[in-house]
């Protein structure tokens, strides 16, 4: 009687799993699907089935159950039972995480909403709780996870789990029995239950006598549900209620991310009996056995199969794409549970003879090492530390290399794992590697730093294809025979020919070059702008590299210094037709570095105008045509140009601009032939020039952006993203912050100043909780980081540890334990730790690692100098070291009980660092479509984002980052072509998907709740728009404070609001505090900060307080009248109200006196009190919120669009470097990409539609 609607391409399976899934037939797992009397194949697709048109009419039949579909029936029931239930979520399994949206729109966004909020004025409770207000002092940790009305659930059973009687001995199998449950209802009834191959029925077995005969009721049900609603009313009537709820939620809270999310915090949990998850843990159940045949999977096979499909158009290019991602997540979540379980001393090693820390294991397909210097492979490197670091440099170095994505060319699957103070590397398996000699085996590369080198053309002619897009150079180095061999990547990149004949290549810890700040040679002198820095410093190890995005962006530089060098050049050759052709002479580096000084923001194409734009038109053909060429171009002197501007910017070609690095430079051990010498000589100016133009351009780059609000670091995590998309490394936090403290307006980076601290502070807590936790075995793990946690964060002055008891009694068992955590004895040195000396060890960590002073001896002396946050902090160390903590409200202050005891701590997850497979079409797509957007073709726009919508859905399944972001921007573009609900329902999405997929307190999850608010307000839906805003404070107060020039936008969103509701005096809290927070931020002649002024004077006017009104719209006056002139619309408007306010107060002044003059008898004329309409509100929300709708005639839209091409022209002309952020903040999109159009900056970090004004 149903009828899903389902698409051709399709599989018969996916029918199987919406009807599994549907409110009616949920409970059926075991049934085949007939039409016209034949079977369907499950995995044909629908359109290859004969017979099968529109309407058509398929029979579910049910089918006799096997031990496995049994299995499989009643995990499902247990699904279905458990599917409101968010323990998953707290404990972080099964992909499932936390979304809280629901509880603050009770449900009622789109259709539903409109009829019940379609009155304006409803009464609605505005009031916040005091914790959200301006100048709040208290920061509560358990709003953060509201308890959700749905998830006391009903219960429909009290237990139901495997019987003992289990399996069924062999007289009962050869009767059908397949296996026995055992059943507690809701009324208290026990009972046993038999799955037989045709369905399930009670038999007569109690806990301790076997009958396996049928009791009554004598019911036989192919359901398990079925026979338990005949058996227990509860059931039936809670089952019916839970499944409705289960439909009514929406899909987006329920379906699995794709990798697996931790919350920091939880509630209380209930330990319940729970049959699979039982089963689960003691059938170590690897991968996903009883649903693939061939039992465990081969997880190199199947990455490097996904890798190898066709991707010759799109829908091939889809499929690879869908296929990778699929297995990456699965390798990344079965890699990650190897991991813990090799942690926890759960698997067995594959050398148990030897010390634990050198120890390696195998465990489904995958093979685990553990971060440590094993056999001194890094002595020269910095030992335990660089061996440490290897594998997250290794892991970028796989992501770099697969996203180039050389047909031919493969690497391993590669996950790291920090778990409990542990590193451990999860690699799938190279076949045949087991078997053989690492000596034998390695055919290119070196396996001892550069000792015994050897190389292989198929290989050199793989990683030549890489060289150009990673910057590497192919060069030659001698080998222990001073033989010359040549490479194209560094030495301890290893190539290996597997079993299967595959070319793989592993160790790719220095795919990027040494960064020389941190990185000193006897001998080497670093440029001046390093040298004043305090550079080189001595590192922790020698493995340092540059990031990606800084050779990149180093690239970059010197193309725009190229073309510039060259354009000079002719322009003088123009000149001088005359005199001798002039060649480079002056342009020597000296003067060249002096060129780059200034921050490249002023470019070319803002000088001598426009005349050097067509300057540097003609270089780039003159270079094309001299690149394309043989030799034959007519001008010499063309050429020489090309060459003399190559050889100043360090380009290896000296007809084209190519600029390459040798990986192996300065690295111990190497050795180059003689022949090379000039080129090594260049190789190492240009990496000096490299680490200097890091601390030239990009640090003072990204203060600059901090300063001009182009990015806004919320916490940690986003401080350090905009940090690396800048090619920043962690270890120049110290330099950043010295950086904000010396910069003029040093007040309009307190944020970035108290960010930075913070994760300064937390950071080094990170790197000493590491070695603290390696210390502590399972039972004293609750314990040992209570008590760090006590010594970080309570201002208790001498908290205590207490040893777990059994270690205090029986000091027998524990002289031979075989399996101890890696590299530790049973010590209990941690208990000993005191709130001194960490802090003591703290701010030495800080000066070591980041050179950074930190002028602070206890937490409350840091929270004090700094204005931190205790909860702020609590977050970023749990966050950064998995740490789950109970949701409580924690008295870090109290100076006469610690703030944590070892009840508080719930749980530690992994930290797990992955590759992120990309959809290359999909994101193409949304590009275009934002190029589109920026330049003002709506519509155009909107399709390209739906389709990049679709691909998104295509590669990544339902929830993803990136799709997160195109949802965003549909829902703006949606808003402001005015189809509200179509805005609300996508930007509904956005919301679930930030929550679930980054987090429910992420910043970026914050904003999506701010934009969702404005799209509520839109549709009329008011007192949910202030539920959002408010949420959204919370989460702002709590990751960050109030002091933030985001909070201003908020303050203003809610401030506005009220205003609508006339809430004026709330409404004026709001409103204050963001004018405060504007004029702090952007300084007080700022065009913000004149909004500011003007919206608390529209408030004053509503509350008839001319006076005050009077003088705020004065001051927004003043600020337009400097900064945009008399005749500016903005000035004219603003004096225009200012009359109007003059009016209104002498009429009230009027009416005043009259009634002092004739009192109460006065003929008075009723006072026009305007309630503001909720239309100018709205109006007032979209330009703070940036969206401005223009209308404009056909004329002005010709105009603007030959406007917005003419710019683009200039702004391809000077490839301006700076660009604004990128709105998917995960990495920057490929240099010079066409549809680049970064130079406007966004409103709040994402690139509002229509024109900036």
């Amino acid at each position: 009687g149903s009828s899903p609607w389902v698409s051709p391409q399709e599989m018969v399976q996916e029918i199987h799993q919406v009807l599994m899934d549907r409110e009616d037939t949920c409970h059926r797992t075991c049934f085949s699907l007939h039409l016209d009397g034949n079977v369907l194949d499950h995995f044909s697709e629908l359109r290859s089935v004969e017979g099968l048109q529109e309407g058509s009419v398929l029979r579910v039949v049910e089918e006799p159950y096997t031990v496995r579909e049994a299995r499989i029936h009643v995990r499902h029931v247990r699904d279905l039972l458990k599917s409101l239930d968010p323990s998953d979520a707290f404990n972080g399994v099964d992909c499932n995480s936390l979304s809280f949206l629901s509880v603050f729109t009770d449900g009622d966004l789109g259709d539903s909403g409109k009829r019940k909020k379609g009155l304006e004025m409803d009464p609605i409770d505005c009031t916040p709780p005091e914790y959200i207000l301006p100048g709040s002092r208290e920061r509560p940790l358990c709003p953060l996870q509201p308890q959700n009305r749905d998830w006391k659930p009903l219960q429909c059973l009290k237990v139901l789990t495997m019987s003992g009687w289990n399996p069924p001995p062999g007289n009962r199998k050869m009767h059908g029995d397949l296996m026995y449950l055992f059943v507690i209802t809701a009324e208290d009834r026990q009972v046993s239950i038999t799955a037989s191959t045709r369905g399930f029925y009670l038999n007569q077995s109690t806990a301790y006598h076997f009958n396996p005969k049928p009791a009554s009721p004598r019911f036989l049900s192919h359901s398990l549900v079925e026979l338990l609603n005949q058996i227990s009313p509860t059931f039936k009537k809670n089952f019916a209620v839970l499944q409705k709820k289960r439909v009514q939620r929406h899909p987006f809270e329920r379906i699995a991310t794709p990798f697996q999310v931790y919350s920091w915090t939880a509630p209380q949990a209930e330990h319940a009996m729970d049959c699979v998850r039982a089963e689960d843990a003691y059938t170590s159940r690897l991968g996903y056995e009883e649903h693939i045949p061939g039992q465990t999977r081969d997880w190199n096979e199947e990455l490097q199969t996904t890798r190898e499909l066709p991707r010759k158009n799109l829908p091939e290019r889809l499929l690879r794409e869908r296929a990778i991602f699929k297995v990456h997540s699965d390798f990344t979540a079965a890699a990650t549970r190897g991991a813990m379980a090799v942690i926890d001393g759960n698997v067995m090693a594959i050398n148990p003879s030897e010390e634990t820390k050198m120890q390696m294991f195998i465990w489904n397909n995958i093979f685990f090492s553990l971060g440590f210097d094993v056999r001194d492979h890094y002595k020269d490197f910095g030992g335990d530390v660089a061996a440490y670091v290897a594998p997250t440099n290794d892991l970028n170095g796989v992501r770099t290399y697969n996203a180039v994505d050389v047909e031919g060319l493969y690497t391993l699957g590669t996950v790291v794992v920090d778990y409990r103070g542990y590193r451990v590397t999860a690699q799938s398996i190279i076949p045949g590697i087991l078997e053989r000699d690492q000596e034998q085996s390695v055919i290119y590369g070196s396996i001892d730093f550069g000792k015994t080198v050897v190389s292989h053309p198929r290989y050199l002619e793989l990683l030549e294809r890489t060289s150009r897009p990673l910057k590497i150079l192919r060069h030659q180095v001698l080998n222990d025979r001073d033989e010359e061999v040549e490479l194209c990547s560094s030495v301890e990149c290893k190539g290996i020919i597997g079993n299967d004949g595959r070319h793989y290549i592993l160790d790719l810890l220095r795919t990027f070059p040494p960064d020389l700040n941190f990185l000193p040679v006897p001998g080497e002198e670093l440029p001046e702008e390093c040298a004043r820095a305090g550079f080189p410093r001595a590192h922790r190890h020698k493995l340092c590299c540059l990031r990606q995005e800084l050779v990149d962006a180093f690239v970059e530089h010197r193309y725009l210094l190229f073309m510039k060098l060259a354009a000079l050049q002719l322009m003088q050759q123009n000149a001088s037709q005359l005199e001798t052709p002039s060649s480079l002479e002056n342009g020597g580096p000296s003067s060249l570095e002096s060129k780059s000084e200034d921050p490249p923001g002023q470019e070319a194409g803002s000088e001598e105008d426009g005349s050097s734009a067509s300057g540097l038109a003609k270089v780039k053909e003159l270079a094309e045509t001299i690149a394309a060429d043989d030799g034959t171009v007519a001008d010499p002197r063309s050429r020489e140009v090309i060459r003399n501007a190559c050889k100043a910017v360090g380009s290896i070609s000296s007809t084209a601009f190519d600029i390459r690095f040798n990986p192996d430079i300065f690295s111990p051990g190497v050795r180059f032939p003689e022949s090379c010498q000039d080129e090594v000589r260049d190789q190492k100016q240009l990496l000096k020039d490299a680490a200097a133009f890091l601390l030239s351009c990009q640090i003072p780059g990204l203060v600059k952006d901090c300063m001009e609000h182009a990015v806004l670091p919320v916490d940690g995590a986003t401080l350090a993203e905009v940090m690396r998309q800048r090619g920043i490394n962690m270890r120049y936090l110290g330099k950043v912050l010295e950086l904000v403290l010396r910069s003029p307006a040093r007040h309009q980076l307190d944020h970035v100043f108290k960010i930075g601290i913070g994760e300064l502070i937390t950071r080094s807590a990170k790197h000493i909780f590491k070695t603290y936790l390696q210390g502590v075995e399972l039972s004293g793990l609750s314990a040992a980081i209570s008590h760090f946690l006590n010594c970080f964060l309570s201002s208790y002055p001498n908290p205590v540890a207490h040893l777990p008891a059994d270690e205090l009694v029986s000091k027998k068992r524990n002289k031979r334990r075989k399996n101890r955590p890696p590299g530790a004895a049973d010590n209990t040195a941690w208990a000993v730790m005191t709130p001194q000396e960490l802090w003591k060890n703290i701010c030495q960590e800080a000066k070591n690692y980041f050179d950074f002073d930190l002028e602070c001896e206890t937490v409350d002396q840091a929270v004090e100098t700094y204005g931190l946050q205790k909860i702020t902090l609590l977050r970023e160390i749990s966050l950064k070291t998995g740490i789950q903590v109970l949701l409580k409200e924690y008295s870090f202050d109290s100076r006469h009980k610690p703030a944590f005891t070892e009840e508080d701590v719930l749980n530690i997850f992994p930290v797990v660092k992955h590759v992120n497979p990309k959809a290359s079409d999909a994101f193409h797509f949304f590009q275009s479509g934002q190029a589109k957007v920026q330049q003002g073709f709506l519509k155009e726009g909107c399709e390209l984002i739906n389709e990049a919508l679709n691909l998104f859905n295509n590669v990544y399944g339902a929830m993803h980052v990136e799709t997160c972001a195109c949802l965003r921007l549909l829902a703006r573009l949606h808003y402001i072509m005015g189809d509200y609900a179509e805005a609300l329902s996508n930007q509904q999405k956005a919301v679930l998907m930030s929550e679930r997929v980054m987090g429910t307190e992420h910043p970026n999850t914050i904003q999506e709740y701010m934009h969702l608010a404005l799209y509520c307000f839109a549709s009329s839906q008011l007192s949910t728009a202030l539920s959002l805003l408010y949420r959204a404070r919370y989460l702002m107060l709590l990751v960050f404070g109030e002091d933030h020039p985001e909070m201003a936008l908020l303050d203003n969103n809610i401030g506005l609001v009220l205003h609508g509701v006339m809430e004026y005096d709330l409404s004026l809290r709001f409103l204050e505090n963001a004018l405060a927070v504007s004029t702090k931020y952007h300084g007080p002649k700022a065009l913000k900060v004149a909004l500011s002024h003007h919206l608390v004077a529209r408030v004053y006017e509503s509350k008839a307080e001319f006076r005050s009104a009077l003088q705020h719209e004065k001051e927004g006056y003043t600020i337009y009248k400097t900064q945009l002139g008399e005749d500016h619309e903005k000035t004219k408007e603003s004096s225009e109200y200012l009359k109007c306010l003059t009016q209104q107060a002498v009429a009230l002044q009027r009416t005043m006196n009259e009634i002092y003059r004739n009192g109460s008898s006065a003929n008075i004329p009723p006072l026009k009190f305007t309630a503001p309409s909720m239309a100018s509100v709205l109006e007032q929300l979209n330009v703070i919120n940036g969206i401005l709708f223009i209308p404009l005639s056909q004329k002005d839209l010709e105009n603007l669009k030959a406007e917005v091409a003419r710019r683009h022209q200039l702004q391809e002309a000077s490839r301006n470097k700076d660009r604004a952020e990128e709105p998917m903040a995960t990495e920057p999109a490929p240099a010079g990409a066409p549809e680049d159009l970064g130079s406007q900056p966004p409103a709040a970090k994402d690139p509002s539609p229509g024109v900036q004004g």
